[in-house]
């Protein structure tokens, strides 16, 4: 373990920022983006309901928890209502959304694209886009997958190709940016770097495996300067970091674990004040071709962490002197990329490393007995070779968050479900099937009673491109979906 706080001269970097900003280009781009439909107005929002920004990944508590509320429950076979929708590029990232500003990250063509929206409309404010030649080596699609993240008048993204941006979230001008391949000598990863940042109070703490051993570094977030970098020479993993107050002191949370030989990582306990490590927990698969990358769930002093690759979860309870001990080890819970949410001593989340093997499992926390496992199956009518059939579907290796007392699920395959998950019971109170489409591994977003949706490949059956979805979940308690307004 090292730990090195290293403050650097204002004027050396900024001058740095301003040769390196030409690089990127901004468009006002005021007005309805090119190709976009606005399809309806969403409906006004019933009295007393609670809405809240989504600014970061997971949600603004990193969970994957919402705490909105009067949201529909109920659709017809065709889904809650549609707002609007647009074609998009490629990657995996979700939009970050913060009032009636949404900011979304992807790429087109040769060059990742951050634009800013209307959340409810659509419209665009802004667009910033630079060049990349990052190719996915294994035939995923080769846009970024991190999140961006809004905090106050800025944002800040970190593309798949290692280029960390921070934007004014009003004009969409580059504050400052850096090119941590450059900077920190990088080495590529299996899919790119595809962690996101974390804001924490000053600070912007990034998991980068630097080739020096440092696993994170850190900046001012209002500057680009380096803060500090500490590290045990464990690379970058997909998962991001997750902040907690743990015995009234706050710490960030790092899973850890990417490209290496031989395979390490695992979770890291961080000071964010300096950087100090309180302890590291070694957890990663033993198959080189593996990574660490669903998020850490921290509910009260404990940490679970998950992965894939025959690996599980453990669960780590953390001491009053932040020493750490490991409370259980589990084969029965092993998320790919879908972090696992915790609800009244319970965790629900997808195992599996494929869609044949995947199912949605319930624990319990305290002692990591499966109380459950469910596979979600139900038959859909589609036409091949303009012949109609019926095929099995599920929802294999889903994202899901939790909203207004329900799990919202999304499954791999375009299917959207609201699940009522408890340790007596897994039921389907609705289910839709916006589109036929692989790959559908991007969390769903809810922030004022707007679902937002992101379609990562062509629809295999209507041919639609990928596609940025809004759709209205704002319950008035007026009508139900489907029904007359009479």
């Amino acid at each position: 373990m090292f730990v090195r706080f290293l403050p650097l001269p204002a004027h050396i970097l900024l001058c740095g920022t301003i040769v390196l900003a030409l690089t990127a280009s901004r468009t006002p781009a005021q007005g309805r983006r090119p190709a976009l439909t606005f399809q309806n107005e969403p409906r006004t929002r019933a009295a007393g309901a609670v809405s809240e920004d989504w600014p970061t990944f997971l949600g603004p508590t990193h969970d994957g928890i919402s705490r909105e509320t009067h949201l529909l429950v109920k659709w017809p076979p065709s889904g809650p209502e549609l707002i609007w929708e647009m074609p998009i590029g490629s990657g995996y990232s979700s939009p970050s959304v913060a009032g009636d500003r949404l900011v979304f990250f992807h790429r087109l063509k040769d060059r990742e694209t951050i634009e800013c929206f209307q959340a409810g409309t659509g419209a665009r404010n802004w667009q910033v886009d630079y060049p990349t030649h990052y190719e996915d080596r294994y035939g995923y699609n080769s846009g970024p997958r991190g999140s961006p993240i809004i905090e106050g008048n800025h944002v800040y993204t970190l593309g798949v190709q290692d280029k960390l941006h921070c934007l004014d979230l009003e004009s969409g001008d580059i504050i400052w940016k850096r090119d941590l391949a450059e900077d920190f000598h990088l080495p590529s990863g299996f899919f790119g770097l595809g962690t996101s940042p974390l804001v924490e109070g000053d600070l912007l703490i990034v998991n980068i495996g630097a080739r020096d051993g440092s696993t994170v570094v850190t900046f001012y977030r209002h500057t680009g300067e380096i803060a500090w970098k500490t590290g045990v020479e464990w690379g970058a993993s997909y998962a991001s970091p997750v902040p907690a107050q743990i015995h009234g002191q706050r710490r960030v949370f790092v899973f850890a674990g990417g490209e290496s030989n031989p395979p390490s990582g695992g979770l890291l306990c961080i000071y964010p004040a300096n950087g100090r490590i309180d302890f590291r927990f070694p957890w990663r698969s033993r198959k080189y071709e593996s990574v660490n990358a669903a998020s850490p769930v921290v509910i009260d002093q404990q940490v679970f962490i998950s992965a894939s690759y025959r690996t599980g979860g453990a669960l780590v309870r953390i001491s009053p002197d932040f020493g750490h001990k490991s409370v259980w080890q589990t084969d029965k819970l092993g998320t790919h990329f879908n972090t696992a949410i915790d609800r009244n001593g319970f965790l629900y989340g997808f195992d599996g490393r494929h869609q044949s093997d995947a199912a949605l499992v319930c624990l319990d926390l305290e002692s990591g007995r499966e109380i459950w496992r469910f596979a979600p199956e139900w038959q859909e009518s589609v036409t091949v070779r303009g012949q109609p059939r019926e095929t099995s579907y599920g929802t294999f290796r889903g994202q899901m968050l939790w909203a207004d007392g329900h799990f919202l699920v999304l499954g791999e395959l375009g299917h959207l479900l609201w699940m009522d998950l408890s340790p007596k019971k897994h039921e389907i109170l609705a289910r839709a099937w916006l589109f036929n489409a692989q790959e559908t591994w991007t969390p769903p977003v809810i922030s004022g009673g707007l679902l937002y949706i992101v379609q990562n490949r062509q629809d295999m059956i209507s041919d639609s491109p990928p596609r940025l979805l809004c759709y209205d979940l704002r319950d008035n308690d007026l009508f139900v979906p489907g029904e007359s307004k009479e």
